[in-house]
């Protein structure tokens, strides 16, 4: 393999590193001088931050940026680029500076950062240095992973040294603490030990306290018709005189809660996709303890067989419709590659969402899946057995953190308010946990992108080979999804066997989930996955107003036959309704 293909973490960047010491033939030789150790390369310089506090979510900001800024000061050009620094910052103190924040720059909204002299300098003094750090991550010749590294940590350098986030060097807090008589200091104080308290990586981000499951949130009416030792399905009420045949199995990512396709009435996914017709099952997945460290994915494989049998025999349709969301999507395909291996046709069609199944295309999650971090992932969840989902989400926050941890720093902290009450929000906090035989395979499967090769991977005692399934596939992107890229999403299509329908939403991780239709400014484009060039697939297909959700509706009806009367029932004999949605699965801590 070339450098940064899969399976060789670690190699990429090393053309930034000429003359390494200790290579055959040179040191210890007689009559020829030791080679001169070269400083190291950004990429190795990323990973020796991201190694000193980024990694696993156990996040140190100043072990992390301290490491980078002392590797970068040891790397080729550091003695130019200072000059050039301390250059600009003289004509920062002399007031002739003319750098200012970018358009949207939030932190520097404050009429001080023009009006006062020394804020002004303060602001401009950073923003110097903030360039300094960005141009020289930009100008090394690294591979993608080791650049998406290398700005990753540059990036928590970066956000980390702004003024803004300390008292002194805010005059909107200043201002307020005055105003206040010191009162948003000590809410300030309160919000920080309270989050102290919780365990918490990083700044609460929403207020959750208004959110009720079963109530407000997660409240589409149905009944649980399925539980085992990992699963509980949900079957949702019909809404509509007739429903089709062919049933949809929602199977919901191994990490978080499932409601997030059940917000608020008017902006639930399952309340629509009922709406339409379509009878909705959902997996609910069991939030693991450190008796189930030693799950993996053959024990989700199999129960996830056990749920798809379970909808078979309540609706008495020989197949299932499926759609895959997140870690969710990745072990429907696999699943999918070993139900046509054995020759089984209990899928119908397969519907992939904000997942990635091709690690090859550049993404945050490649990024953080090459070495050190898997490795130190796995010494990590060895050791506890399970991963807390407080780490994962630090991890996701750290991917932007002006947006998601330096903002809620400033409003919870210095200014001494609380969070706002969103749900989108409040669903995203709502953590669960993950099996550590389970986090380690996934590393493994991204990090060598097993899904994308044929027999890399074994599931059930069976190789994995997804072009062996047939069934139609239905593959959503999102266009500012900075977790999946959707040129990775595309990639999807390739891989499986049958007839692939690509639709890209406007939109990004989540905000392309929760889209009713409605939205004057929601936007999608759809039309027959081909092979090449997605962005040539982008510039060939027209952008269409509105939600992908309707478009969806009618692929899945053309492929879930005919109308029959609804029955007011849920569950079957065999499986009998249980309690009602969301269930007990998503509400266990």
């Amino acid at each position: 393999m070339t450098a940064g293909q899969p399976g060789q973490p670690g190699q990429a960047g090393q053309a930034d590193q000429p003359g390494q010491a200790g290579q055959p033939g040179h040191a210890g030789q007689p009559g020829r001088e030791p080679p001169v150790t070269q400083p190291p390369g950004l990429g190795e310089a990323a990973a020796e931050a991201i190694s000193a506090g980024l990694a696993a979510g156990r996040v140190g900001v100043v072990e992390a940026t301290a490491a980078l800024a002392a590797a970068l000061a040891r790397t080729n050009h550091a003695a130019g680029r200072t000059g050039s620094l301390l250059r600009e910052l003289t004509v920062v103190a002399a007031g002739r500076s003319a750098l200012a924040p970018g358009r949207g720059d939030t932190r520097f909204a404050d009429p001080a950062w023009v009006q006062n002299p020394v804020y002004r300098r303060l602001g401009q003094g950073y923003l110097a240095v903030a360039r300094a750090i960005t141009d020289a991550v930009d100008a090394a010749d690294l591979d993608w992973r080791r650049a998406a590294q290398a700005r990753f940590a540059a990036g928590a350098l970066v956000s980390a040294l702004a003024p803004t986030n300390t008292l002194i060097g805010n005059p909107a807090a200043c201002r307020r603490a005055v105003q206040t008589r010191g009162t948003s200091l000590l809410r300030g104080a309160r919000n920080l030990a309270g989050d102290a308290r919780s365990g918490l990586r990083t700044p609460s981000q929403v207020d959750r306290r208004p959110f009720r499951l079963g109530e407000n949130v997660g409240a589409t009416p149905g009944a649980v018709v399925f539980r085992n030792e990992v699963v509980e399905v949900i079957q949702y009420a019909p809404a509509t005189a007739s429903v089709r045949a062919v049933p949809l199995l929602i199977v919901w990512s191994l990490i978080n809660r499932f409601y997030i396709l059940d917000l608020a009435p008017g902006r639930s996914f399952i309340e629509y996709a009922v709406s339409q017709g379509i009878p909705v099952f959902v997996t609910s997945w069991r939030n693991p303890g450190r008796r189930q460290a030693g799950w993996d994915l053959d024990t989700y494989a199999a129960a996830l067989l056990e749920a798809i049998d379970a909808v078979r025999e309540v609706t008495g349709s020989d197949q299932v419709g499926t759609m895959g969301l997140c870690a969710g999507g990745q072990l429907l395909a696999a699943l999918l590659a070993v139900l046509a291996g054995r020759g089984e046709d209990r899928v119908r069609y397969a519907c992939f969402g904000v997942s990635q199944l091709d690690m090859s295309v550049p993404s945050p999650a490649g990024m953080a899946l090459s070495r050190p971090l898997p490795g130190l992932a796995r010494l990590g969840s060895s050791a506890a057995g399970l991963i807390d989902g407080r780490d994962i989400a630090a991890i996701f926050s750290w991917l932007r953190p002006d947006e998601l941890v330096w903002s809620y720093w400033v409003n919870n902290y210095l200014m001494g308010q609380d969070p706002p009450a969103f749900d989108i929000l409040a669903w995203n906090a709502d953590h669960t946990r993950l099996p550590g035989a389970l986090q380690r395979q996934l590393l493994d499967v991204a990090e060598r992108n097993l899904l994308a090769g044929q027999g890399g991977l074994t599931l059930l005692g069976s190789p994995v080979d997804l072009s062996r399934s047939a069934v139609d596939s239905y593959v959503i992107g999102a266009e500012t999804d900075h977790l999946v890229p959707w040129r990775g999403a595309y990639r999807t299509g390739g891989l499986l066997g049958g007839e692939s329908t690509f639709v890209l939403s406007g939109g990004g991780h989540i905000q392309h989930l929760v889209n009713p239709p409605g939205n004057p400014k929601a936007r999608f484009r759809a039309g027959p996955w081909t092979a090449g060039d997605p962005d040539a697939w982008a510039a060939a297909t027209a952008v269409r107003q509105g939600s992908w959700w309707d478009h969806w509706a009618s692929w899945v009806h053309e492929r879930s036959g005919p109308l029959r009367r609804a029955r007011r029932t849920l569950g079957s004999r065999r499986h009998p309704a249980g309690e009602p949605a969301p269930g007990s699965y998503v509400r266990q801590r």
